[in-house]
């Protein structure tokens, strides 16, 4: 794979899994549970994300409440916002920073050196947004299963379990370290050496000609 083609394709998995990230973010099913009464038009759905708590009954109302106070809410709630806010803050400037090194675009190709070095900068933010949403991620699972296994006296269909915003925070987590992998390897190295030996082969040539 060519070096231009790599960081094309690093760019897109990286911008589809920061996209993802921001969906997982807004979801509110970052944990669910289903309590059915006695009759199955009692049924409720219960969601709760980062940001508000839903319910959901069979009839197909859906009544969603922001979180009221802040200062309230979990410490593994409040971890997982700030690692969810820093993470598309980097996947941002990711974004910005990989546009002008990658090879295909035309910002500052007059120095490729330079322009390697900027793609690989991207890469690197790329990484470190995807690891903070895994460690987002994978910190609320944890929780979840830790009450999941606690709370031994309430039914099964109560409790809390995963839900699905969680699997699209891990699959973005993963697109964005992928990505960000693939830009890393533009590797400013071999650019250097020949940048170098072109400006070594540029006297002897004049003076030959002189």
């Amino acid at each position: 794979m060519g070096g231009g083609l790599r960081e094309l394709s690093g760019y897109l998995l990286a911008l589809g899994g920061w996209v993802a990230a921001l969906a997982a973010a807004a979801l509110p099913q970052w944990r669910q549970s289903s309590y059915a009464g006695d009759a199955i038009i009692t049924a409720v759905g219960l969601h709760e994300g980062l940001w508000m708590s839903c319910a959901a009954q069979s009839t197909g109302q859906v009544q969603c409440r922001l979180h009221d106070s802040l200062l309230s809410l979990d410490v593994h709630i409040q971890t997982s916002r700030a690692l969810m806010v820093i993470s598309l803050l980097l996947g941002f400037f990711g974004i910005i920073v990989s546009v002008v090194g990658m090879k295909c675009t035309k910002v500052g190709e007059e120095d490729p050196v330079t322009k390697s070095r900027i793609a690989v900068a991207g890469g690197v933010l790329f990484v470190l947004s995807g690891l903070c949403t895994l460690a987002a991620v994978s910190l609320y699972a944890t929780r979840v299963t830790y009450e999941f296994f606690r709370e031994s006296a309430v039914p099964v269909n109560a409790r809390y379990e995963f839900g699905s915003a969680l699997f699209v925070g891990w699959g973005a987590a993963s697109l964005t370290m992928l990505g960000g992998s693939l830009l890393c390897c533009s590797c400013p190295a071999k650019e250097r050496r020949a940048q170098q030996y072109y400006r070594q082969s540029q006297p002897s040539t004049a003076r030959e000609y002189v």
